[in-house]
């Protein structure tokens, strides 16, 4: 090769790169998770890392976990105004603005985080969650749940008769309702607080997901942990602001999007394998983890039903009778 063609050469893969560059997009994204969470790890960052590689670099991230960027009720308000490009949202901190994705916080329809996100995916793709999800400024990328909240106490709780007046921790307004049915009185306790609660006997009992119980040191201080219950669920939504997203070519909307819905699988996955480990870990350590019985089962399911009835009153009628039909189908499947 000729010194001017190499030279020409040179040109022209510097021409490419400041190209390619000036394409990149590093997107912000919000989380309110610690990075050694599950969903972290097996969630927001693994999703970040497949679109990186994906993309071969046209989109990268900022990643501000444990809320360095904004709160975890702050994160949707920061992505709509341009703080941030992307967040995982908790549904449960914007019930304001998403109430129908409150669904999910429903006691008695998912047994699995598979079985929930499979349901909440198919939710986002097209329907009222999605339109209510758009209508804030920003578009779902994928969702997924936690594996369903089961018990957790210092005593073995099993019908309505042994809730009766008992403190419970409990997350979200519905949750707070599925505790007032079976006759205890809910609390609403951050996360980080709740170790310190049950120890000095503020709580009684608290409602929890199983995967996350070993990131808080929950076992610590109960010695009765329910397995087989449906107390209500918990959702995350990744969502990018949509003017950014339309922004975007159709390639790398599509590879985010196709990601997303493998990473939701993943994640819920490995939230259920992890519940499965850490129940055999706790009851190697002398923990009662413990299934209702079926007659235990059939009244709790009985006394919660009131709950489903007040959802379908507070969201108004119509749209969220199709929307728990919905939902209600999905998670029998």
């Amino acid at each position: 090769m000729t010194i001017a063609r190499k030279a020409f050469a040179a040109f022209a893969s510097v021409m490419a790169l400041g190209a390619f560059a000036a394409q990149a997009e590093t997107l912000s994204l919000g989380d309110f998770q610690s990075t050694s969470h599950i969903v972290s790890v097996e969630g927001t960052v693994k999703w970040m890392a497949a679109v990186e590689e994906a993309t071969g670099g046209e989109i990268a991230f900022n990643h501000f976990p444990s809320q360095q960027a904004a709160k975890s009720k702050a994160q949707l308000d920061a992505v709509k105004s341009g703080i941030l490009d992307a967040a995982l949202l908790g549904a449960s901190y914007h019930a304001e603005t998403l109430p129908l994705n409150s669904i999910v916080g429903l006691p008695g329809y998912y047994g699995s985080a598979v079985q929930g996100t499979k349901a909440l995916q198919a939710m986002l793709k097209e329907g009222p969650l999605r339109d209510e999800v758009l209508a804030a400024g920003v578009t779902p990328i994928f969702g997924f749940t936690l594996p369903p909240y089961q018990v957790l106490a210092k005593e073995r709780l099993g019908p309505p008769a042994d809730w009766a007046a008992l403190d419970v921790r409990t997350s979200g307004a519905t949750q707070a309702m599925t505790a007032r049915d079976l006759g205890a009185v809910g609390i609403s306790i951050p996360g980080p607080e709740v170790y310190t609660a049950v120890e000095r006997g503020r709580l009684d009992a608290v409602l929890f997901p199983l995967a996350s119980v070993l990131g808080y040191k929950l076992n610590e201080v109960v010695s009765h942990i329910s397995v087989n219950g449906s107390f209500g669920g918990y959702s995350f939504i990744m969502v990018v602001r949509t003017e950014l997203f339309d922004s975007l070519d159709a390639d790398v909307q599509k590879a985010m999007i196709s990601l997303g819905e493998e990473t939701a699988l993943h994640v819920a996955q490995a939230q259920d394998q992890s519940v499965e480990a850490l129940i055999a870990q706790w009851t190697a350590e002398g923990i009662d983890t413990y299934s209702f019985t079926d007659e235990e089962l059939m009244a709790l399911t009985e006394a919660m039903a009131p709950v489903t009835d007040d959802w379908v009153t507070r969201m108004g009628g119509e749209q969220a009778q199709g929307v728990l039909a919905t939902y209600r189908s999905l998670t029998s499947q």
